[in-house]
């Protein structure tokens, strides 16, 4: 074989340069978002199945199916990777859940919607089971703890406070301590069914008519303590529209 035929053959393996200058192949050590989401997820069972201090990045490595070097070019600890973790189940728990609270509506209806998204979310098995991960490794990384807390669940709380005051606004709530009232209606709306489910007391996730029948009597509960004259008024006008409507299709 020529000298020239070699080149070519070499030049043709070569990755290719685009227009915008990003050279195309295969990703670099450590850039391939397909591999480190198989670590990942590998770390996610073997940190569900042994706990964060039992577990070892030898576990993580043949749980995965990749080889050492492989994995140490991703992360360079078990801390590391499980920070990784925490971070996309964090993403998981919360993503979309507070969008109910920005569908608009009347007020216990937008209330009764958000207490339901939260419950399913929250009891749901893969969330539990994310959540007894990160408790149990808080206590050894409180501070991966603390981050999870603040870019999660704080944030949600804000977000419900900001609503809650929004509301208040209008004259349909009175809330003496918003950031307070927050933190009530989120335990009013899991009620019996969150920690039944973070200790296992449970068996299978709530049924959707238990999750309604809770959100729904959270809500009536918050709502006769922060409701104002304004909200019952509105209401009642509402329920008797309705009624007048049906009076009126039901008339031949």
């Amino acid at each position: 074989m020529s000298a020239d035929s070699h080149t070519d053959r070499k030049l043709h393996r070569a990755p290719q340069e685009g227009a915008d200058g990003v050279r195309r192949g295969r990703p670099a050590a450590g850039q391939d978002p397909a591999k480190r989401q198989q670590i990942i997820e590998g770390a996610r069972r073997v940190f569900i199945a042994m706990g964060f201090d039992a577990a070892s990045m030898n576990d993580i490595t043949r749980e995965a199916g990749v080889s050492k070097g492989t994995i140490y070019v991703y992360f360079a600890n078990k801390e590391e990777l499980f920070e990784a973790l925490i971070e996309e189940e964090r993403g998981t728990i919360f993503k979309n859940l507070y969008e109910a609270l920005e569908s608009g509506g009347p007020l216990r209806e937008t209330l009764t919607r958000f207490a339901v998204a939260l419950s399913i979310k929250i009891t749901s098995d893969k969330v539990v089971l994310a959540q007894r991960t990160i408790i149990g490794a808080s206590e050894r990384i409180p501070e991966l703890g603390r981050r999870f807390y603040e870019r999660g669940p704080r944030r949600g709380h804000d977000r419900l406070v900001e609503f809650l005051k929004a509301a208040a606004a209008q004259g349909l709530l009175e809330l003496p301590d918003p950031g307070l009232a927050a933190y009530q209606f989120t335990e009013l709306s899991l009620a019996g069914l969150f920690r039944q489910c973070m200790f296992a007391y449970r068996t299978e996730t709530p049924k959707p008519d238990e999750i309604d029948y809770v959100a729904r009597s959270g809500v009536d509960v918050f709502l006769k303590a922060y409701g104002t004259e304004k909200l019952r008024e509105q209401e009642s006008g509402s329920r008797q529209s309705a009624i007048g409507n049906r009076g009126e299709s039901g008339t031949v």
